[in-house]
Parts: structure tokens; C-alpha cells; sequence
């Protein structure tokens, strides 16, 4: 499905932004542990489904979506567009018989894997070209269909032998992509770009089938986003515009999907409208061994975790999808380097401002971050303020945690009384009081072990009376 083709300079783009957007459009796709039989891929496609106008009335799911962004373009700029989602096509699977006939069966079991029934996630896109000028001109509508249908397609076992089939059924799909433009009033010539994706199917459900969710989907655009592109120009950013744009940014509607800057860090002429929430220049993380396709997936866990399936959780994955079955392969391949690299990366270093640079302590055997590496400090006899008075190991206090950074445990002790034990300071310069809470029975094994409760100065004050 395509309107014109891109140039190769536009192509050379959106390259980088596409492995981006691909991840969006298969964010939660199939969910581990990759079996169709699994509770939580029995519903399915979360993110930018856009319904039938029809269907959607009754329910909280939508049937467009609605951009709007700001762009500084150039003289006879040019936009490109692509719109992308995915088309559910839903999977039968049947049994061959012996007199060549075929039947319908919830799963056919072969020796590498056990099909079942599925939807599956066809990539469609819609490519389109505008001169801006034609934009400011006037709205410019792009309607598509993708007809319905069915395709077979034969499964052998080892041998070769034909033992059953799949039917992959197509339901008709119609929308229309509408695009405009205007220049906004004021000293600069920013001009608001505004794209709509609508589903524009006349499909209505039988009024006992109003609330099928599983009906509409075979006839909804699934995963829908934007890619946009501008040969000369560029955008301007919708999360951290300049001081002058923030006005004009704020007026934007962006309705069930959110535009970002994608794209080559550093630059600004395309924009990733996406139905999750995304920074400018989002990217794939380098570490990550290939797609998992679970939503907000964590590489190390997931690929841990689905070597460590049983054969026959494998078999099932397999055969539900393609694209599991290859999850599988790659987490069983996975050579221990690669997973050594998922465990953890330092994105960036910063220069940590202090006194003097960080030196090892003369004694070896006293960590650096012991108060006793440091002879400068000792927690038994330091002392710090609390409430305009000295404080120091012995002192009884009285605890009003609460002001601030104070969690439930805490909150328990307001208004009893302790004994402070020492005084420290951590590596920033902070101080802490070590305390024990007065009428603890375990105050004695607590000191042994060195496991006090800790406030700062001004989350304590003195017990009325005490001098």
C-alpha cells in the first residue's frame, strides 16, 4: 500500500527512526512466555488500535488519531509521510484427513512445534509526499483500503507428508490519512502541521456482538503511528520547545498519540508520532541481542528466563508465531558475552565536584566508606546541632520524622523518645543520627549488631523538660 515512493535522501532518514518505530509497532505483541495459551496473550494489541467508527461508539477505544506539531520549513519544502500499523490476520488451523478433505482443530501438534489458533500481525504502511505549500493551500486526504481475502497454506510433518493446513483469513480495512497546515501569527514563520489517521470502515457488529472486541480487531489499524520528515527545515520540539514556542506548543491537540523528535540525535527534521509515551531521539538500546517484543521488556530477564522454558512451552511457542519462535532461537543462542553485556551499561560519566579527588586509605583493611577509614571523624564522640542544642552519643532525643523523605516506618515513631548512639556522616557531607528507640526491647542486640534506625538534625527535637 503506497502513494509514491520516498527519495533515497528521505529513505537515508527515516532509516534510524524506523528501529525505533518498529519496536513501537510491536510493543506487547506477544508477551512472555510467548504461548498463545498463555492468560496474557489472550488480549492482545494494547497500544494505537483503532477501531471502527461503528464498533468504537460503545467503547473506551478510539478510531482515529489526531497529531498536531510545530515546523519552521524552508522555501519549497516537501513533507514525507508514512503510515504505519499493523493489520491482524487471523489464523485457523485444520487437520488433514484421510480422504483429503480438511478439519478445524484447536491445535496440531508436530514434532518441532504445536500450531494453535492465532492472530497474526501483518506490517502495512502508507507512503505520501506534500509539498508544505500544497498543505497551507488547503487539506490534503489520502483514503486507502486493504481488501478482504483468504490464503493456505500447507504444513508438512519431517517426512515431507502434507498432515493439515492454515487458513489466514484478511477482513476488509478502510482509513484515511488527512493532512493540513497553517502559519501561525507572530514574529516567526512557525507553521502548524496537523495529521489524522482515522478508521473509516462501515463494518457494524451484530447487536449481539456489540461489545466482541475480538470481532472488531481483524477490521481495526493496530499499533498506528507516524513517521514525518521535512527535506528542508525542521520541527520544533514538543516536550522542550525554545521559550518562545512554549505558547504555541501548549495549543497543540495531540489525541491518542504523542509526536517526538526521531531520528539522528542533534537534529530535528523528523518526527515519530507515536500511541506510547516517547523522549526526543528515543533509540534502541546497542546492548539489546534483537527484538523480545514484550511490552517494556527488560532484555537480561526475559532472555533468561525463555532459555529456561521446557521443550514443550518451547513446541507451543513455535508454533503461535513467527516471531516467538525466533525469540525462542535467540534466547538458546545466546553466547554468554551477549548476556554479560545486558547486565548493565554505563551510558555516560560526569565530572563529581569535591574538596580534593577520592585517594585509597592508608589502612587497607578499613573500607573507604567506614567512619573509621577517616581519623577525622568519630562517630562515638562527634557532635552536630539538633534544635539549637548539642548533640552527641548518649543524648536523649525526641523523634519527629515527617518533615520530609520519611517513609511509613518511620511515621510509627513520632513522638517517642530515643538515645543516640553516634554520630556519622556520609559521603556527601550529610549527617546522620544513629538512634535506639527508648522501651526497645531489643536496644541491646541492636547496639551488638551495629543495626540503628537513622534521622537527620531537623527530624528531632528534645523531650519537654530535659535541659
Amino acid at each position: 500500500m503506497s502513494v509514491t515512493a520516498f527519495a533515497p535522501q528521505t529513505e537515508a532518514r527515516f532509516a534510524l527512526a524506523r528501529k525505533v518505530a518498529d519496536a513501537v509497532l510491536f510493543e506487547g505483541y506477544v508477551l512472555y512466555p510467548y504461548r498463545a495459551s498463555a492468560a496474557k496473550n489472550r488480549l492482545r494489541w494494547q497500544f494505537g488500535v483503532l477501531v471502527p467508527p461503528g464498533w468504537g461508539a460503545d467503547c473506551e477505544e478510539h478510531s482515529f488519531q489526531h497529531t498536531e506539531c510545530l515546523m519552521e520549513p524552508k522555501a519549497d519544502t516537501t513533507l514525507a509521510v508514512e503510515l504505519r500499523f499493523l493489520r491482524a490476520r487471523r489464523r485457523t488451523v485444520q487437520r488433514a484427513l484421510s480422504d483429503g478433505e480438511f478439519e478445524t482443530v484447536p491445535e496440531l501438534r508436530l514434532e518441532d512445534r504445536v500450531l494453535v489458533p492465532w492472530d497474526e500481525g501483518v506490517e502495512e504502511h502508507l507512503e505520501a509526499v506534500v509539498p508544505v505549500a500544497e498543505l497551507l493551500a488547503g487539506d490534503v486526504t489520502i483514503p486507502f483500503d486493504l481488501p478482504d481475502g483468504e490464503e493456505y497454506e500447507p504444513v508438512g510433518d519431517a517426512s515431507g507428508r502434507t498432515v493439515g493446513r492454515t487458513i489466514h483469513r484478511y477482513e476488509r480495512t478502510d482509513g484515511r490519512l488527512c493532512l493540513s497546515a497553517c502559519e501561525l501569527d507572530g514574529p516567526y514563520r512557525v507553521v502548524r502541521l496537523t495529521a489524522v489517521v482515522e478508521n473509516t470502515s462501515t463494518w457494524t457488529p451484530e447487536a449481539a456482538h456489540t461489545a466482541d472486541r475480538d470481532a472488531a480487531l481483524p477490521r481495526s489499524l493496530v499499533a498506528t503511528h507516524l513517521l514525518m520528515a521535512l527535506d528542508k527545515g525542521r520541527f520544533l520540539s514538543m516536550t522542550d520547545p525554545p521559550e518562545w514556542a512554549k505558547g504555541a506548543v501548549a495549543a497543540c491537540r495531540n489525541l491518542h498519540t504523542w509526536p517526538v523528535l526521531a531520528g539522528e540525535p542533534g537534529r530535528a527534521d523528523v518526527v515519530l508520532s507515536s500511541p506510547i509515551i516517547l523522549e526526543d531521539h528515543p533509540a534502541v538500546a546497542p546492548e539489546s541481542p534483537g527484538a523480545l517484543y514484550d511490552a517494556t521488556e527488560i532484555d537480561e530477564i526475559l532472555a533468561l528466563r525463555t532459555a529456561a522454558l521446557t521443550d514443550e512451552e518451547k513446541r507451543e511457542a513455535r508454533g503461535t508465531d513467527e516471531r516467538a519462535a525466533a525469540v525462542i532461537e535467540l534466547a538458546d543462542s545466546l553466547p554468554a558475552e551477549v548476556l554479560e553485556r545486558l547486565h548493565g551499561a554505563v551510558r555516560g560519566l560526569r565530572e563529581v565536584t569535591g574538596p580534593e579527588p577520592f585517594e585509597e586509605p592508608e589502612n587497607p583493611d578499613t573500607p573507604w566508606w567506614d567512619p573509621a577509614s577517616d581519623p577525622g571523624f568519630d562517630p562515638g564522640h562527634d557532635h552536630t546541632v539538633v534544635d539549637g542544642r548539642p548533640a552527641s552519643a548518649g543524648s536523649r532525643v525526641l523523634l519527629r520524622p515527617g518533615l520530609r523523605r520519611t517513609d511509613a516506618q518511620d511515621l510509627f515513631l513520632h513522638g517517642r523518645t530515643a538515645t543516640v548512639e553516634a554520630v556519622l556522616y556520609d559521603i556527601d557531607g550529610a549527617v546522620h543520627l544513629a538512634v535506639t528507640v527508648d522501651g526497645d526491647p531489643g536496644a541491646d542486640l541492636r547496639r551488638e549488631q551495629g543495626r540503628f534506625l537513622y534521622f537527620q538534625p531537623d527530624e528531632l527535637t528534645w523531650p519537654e523538660g530535659d535541659a
